[in-house]
Parts: C-alpha cells; structure tokens; sequence
C-alpha cells in the first residue's frame, strides 16, 4: 500500500471516527431526557411467527434479572413445549398455568373453549394481583379476545389497572384495535415466507 493510499484510509477513519462521536453525542443527549420508569404494557401481533418467542425471551431476561414471572397460556394446551421445560427448572421464579383446550379447530367445541378462556382468565386475573410478579406473559390472550371467549371491556379494564410496576406481555394475532391503542408498545410480526407452506411440518425446538 502506498504513503498516499495509507493517507486515504487515515481520512476515512478521521472522518468515520467524527461521524460516530456525534452519533454518540446526540444519542446520549437524547437517553438523558428518558427518566420515567413504569410497568409496560406490550402486545406482540402480526401473522409472522416469533409473537411468543419475543414473549418468551423477555421472560429469560427477566429471570436473569432475579424478577417473578407468571405466564398463562390461554390457547397452547398441556403437550410439552422446550420453553416450558426450560422454565420449570425456575420454580422459585417462574409460574406457568398451561390453561388452553387446543385451538378452536381441534376443540371444535365453543362453549369448552369460553370455559377454558374463562378458567385462564381468572388465574391471570390473580396473577396481576398478586405484587410479587414483575412480569406475566398472557400468551395467545389475543386469540380468545378475536373470538369474543371474553368481555373486551372486561380484559381492557383489569389491563388498565394493573400495579404500576408490573410489566404485561400479550401475544397473539389479530390483537384488538383498543388493546393497541391502550399498550405502551406494540410489534407486529410480519411473514415473508415460512416452510409450513412447503410442506415442512413444525418441528422441535422451531415451533415448540
């Protein structure tokens, strides 16, 4: 390499370095106007996959934190999931209620389905009571909302008075207009493109 080469690559450095440090400047200028610490309330929706993963890895952040989390599971039924198994080794920290019959097609059966809705519900119901939880995950929550298996007020009004610390993670899609409008913030999943429709059934440790 050549003095004059060596002489372009040093200005392209200066100047990434210059570019950086203002980058720096302002990003810290703006993280200091963030002060306000509060419970949030997220909601993961789209018809992408990942919605209970994300929900899932904030759980994991959660316990490496040392926080309590509660986790309902509105539609996913009792068969055994890698998350789940993780999770169990945490019982000091960690409480899960598989409460689901199975998705509609498979239950076929409406009135168990509101009853197993309803059962959920109130264990979620405790749960958000309940201070010693930092977190709780209402996985497919949004689900049993689409089908009117719960009173939307009802879900809307207990979310809206839960402990001002607690965070609150709702999955599911088709989530409710009012549901996103209320929550703190909210991610949408979108599929490009998934194996399912090439003939690749869900496998162990990618779906479940």
């Amino acid at each position: 390499m050549t003095t004059d080469e060596m002489l372009s690559e040093e200005e392209i450095n200066r100047r990434a370095n210059e570019k950086a440090a203002k980058r720096k400047a302002a990003r810290e200028k703006m993280m200091a106007t963030k002060t306000i610490e509060k419970g949030l309330l997220i909601v993961h929706t789209g018809k992408g996959k990942g919605k209970s993963s994300a929900a899932f890895g904030m759980v994991m952040r959660c316990i490496g934190h040392g926080f309590r989390v509660g986790i309902v599971q509105f539609v996913k039924g009792r068969w055994e999931t890698g998350e789940r198994k993780v999770l169990e080794r945490f019982p000091d920290q960690v409480t899960i209620r598989a409460m689901g019959e199975g998705f509609t097609w498979e239950t076929q059966d409406r009135a168990r389905d509101i009853r197993a809705a309803r059962a959920a519900w109130d264990e979620a119901k405790r749960m958000i009571a309940d201070p010693a939880y930092k977190m709780i995950l209402l996985d497919e929550l949004n689900i049993v909302l689409r089908y009117d298996y719960l009173p939307l007020d009802e879900v809307l009004a207990v979310l809206k008075a839960k402990p001002k610390d607690l965070h609150l993670v709702v999955t599911g899609r088709n989530a409710k207009p009012e549901l996103i409008e209320m929550a703190d913030l909210v991610t949408e999943m979108t599929m490009v493109k998934h194996p399912f429709r090439e003939g690749v059934k869900a496998q162990a440790g990618i779906e479940f």
